[in-house]
């Protein structure tokens, strides 16, 4: 009995190249459509220039006294005015005013908001940190963030120039309030979305 070797089939390999032809061609859509949601979730982000020092990103150590510094440079004059006179005072106990946010372009804000959203799933409770361009204290230079020490120091110390927090969930958040020199801060709202200047 002799044996014979079967014939080779070539189906197979046939098979196998309009398999791997066929999965190369769902990678590369799958590439093309993760490059386009890139390049159109790009086209809907607020353009680069919304951000940056020209628009209000304040460099690590920038003090109020920095007015080269636009976020600091752009505060109302009266604000201004408010935390170099306590920073003066701060200092002898040790305190440095350090701003980790003043002044905003819309633009800077908008990107802020935006970013918040993604942080917090949603624009309600983004709303909790971070209000919308036309209605933010920041944009209007109306409101500072301040560092920890000049938060502590403010805390015990800030009524006596006007300098009041306004939020309860963001206690380096403070804002002018001339009145408070003599009838003390106002309450602080539980968060932003309490403000009633947050609803306009």
């Amino acid at each position: 009995m002799t044996f014979t070797q079967p014939a080779r089939r070539k189906a197979p390999r046939v098979r196998i190249r309009r398999f791997l032809v066929t999965g190369l061609l769902v990678v590369v859509a799958a590439l093309a459509a993760v490059l386009g949601d890139q390049r159109l979730a790009s086209s809907s982000s607020p353009p680069a220039s919304s951000s940056g020092e020209a628009a209000g990103a304040v460099p690590t150590g920038t003090t109020v006294f920095d007015d080269e510094v636009p976020g600091v440079a752009k505060l109302d004059p009266a604000l201004r005015g408010a935390l170099r006179d306590a920073a003066k005072d701060a200092a002898d106990d040790g305190a440095t005013f350090v701003v980790d946010s003043g002044w905003r372009s819309p633009g800077y804000q908008a990107r802020l908001l935006q970013e918040a959203v993604a942080t917090y799933g949603s624009a309600a409770e983004a709303a909790r940190w971070v209000a919308t361009p036309d209605t933010s204290a920041h944009v209007s230079g109306d409101a500072v963030d301040v560092g920890a020490a000049a938060a502590a120091w403010l805390a015990a110390h800030g009524a006596a120039y006007g300098l009041c927090p306004v939020y309860g969930n963001e206690p380096w958040h403070y804002e002018l309030r001339s009145e408070a020199a003599a009838h003390g801060c106002p309450s602080t709202y539980p968060d932003p979305t309490h403000d009633p200047r947050m609803q306009r």
